[in-house]
């Protein structure tokens, strides 16, 4: 995969996100101070940009159409190797004095679980960094690894996989080492947003794949408060904030993830 794909798929989805749009439009209504009537418009629009965007139930509603497409199954079936996708720690860099996890640190300990549970005998790591977005600081594999083996998980238990650069090279360098030691079923491992894209790149490679989601943002409790709240709930879920503009704009990322990615054929 090239590496302006790369950068462009970093660089250019920000503009079509809630405050990417807003940004611009504000931009464009400064350069309409002569026609009040367009900088209304544009002003207008950033209003209702910014609210679409930072209401609850927009926020929740997008996340929940994602998180729910693949809800765990119970109990969970045994598999041949489970695989974990990076993107819940944080590097060991000044002042940090240890590998963090961040919010998608569930995916780690949801791992661990599943292991000592002996779903499966090994866990396959997978995900390395972009180069001109980090420092020469290690892998995300090998920050998984560490937590891992502190949750008791031996290190013969890890593989590795620290090259692969988004989702679909998640896939396709994770089945080149599971179809080399002829293994096949699969429990796959990933924050509850991101399974619908991954579970179709991990199958589009010819594996089983079992989904074990975590990391649940939309509870069914959250959802009922939301749904079937008094008045204050109602009034209170379309008053925009920052958090969620932040969750809507991560669930428009993984919705226009999805879309290119069928777009190229990747799934």
């Amino acid at each position: 995969m090239s590496d302006l794909f790369i950068f462009l798929s970093k660089f250019l989805p920000p503009f079509v996100y809630p405050l990417g749009l807003a940004w611009m439009l504000v931009l464009l209504a400064l350069f309409l101070n002569r026609r009040p009537r367009g900088q209304r418009l544009a002003l207008i629009l950033v209003l209702l940009l910014l609210w679409l965007g930072g209401n609850r139930w927009v926020a929740a509603a997008l996340t929940r159409s994602l998180e729910w497409r693949h809800l765990p199954p119970d109990p969970l079936p045994q598999a041949e190797a489970i695989v974990l996708l990076s993107g819940g720690t944080e590097p060991m860099e000044s002042p940090r004095p240890m590998v963090e996890l961040n919010g998608s640190g569930d995916r780690i300990l949801y791992a661990a679980q599943l292991y000592h549970q002996g779903k499966a005998d090994h866990i396959l790591l997978t995900g390395g960094r972009i180069d001109w977005q980090s420092q020469d600081i290690g892998s995300p594999t090998q920050e998984m690894s560490a937590i891992l083996e502190l949750l008791d998980v031996p290190r013969s238990a890890l593989w590795l996989e620290p090259d692969s650069r988004n989702t679909y090279e998640n896939a396709v360098f994770s089945a080149k080492i599971l179809k080399e030691k002829g293994l096949q079923r699969i429990v796959l491992v990933t924050s509850a947003w991101h399974m619908p894209r991954s579970v179709r790149l991990f199958e589009a490679q010819g594996l089983e794949v079992i989904p074990a989601p975590t990391d649940f943002i939309v509870t069914q409790a959250d959802w009922e408060g939301l749904t079937q709240g008094d008045l204050r709930a109602y009034l209170t879920g379309l008053v925009p904030s920052a958090s969620n503009l932040s969750l809507t704009t991560q669930m428009l990322k993984e919705y226009i993830g999805i879309l290119v990615y069928e777009i190229r054929g990747w799934e």
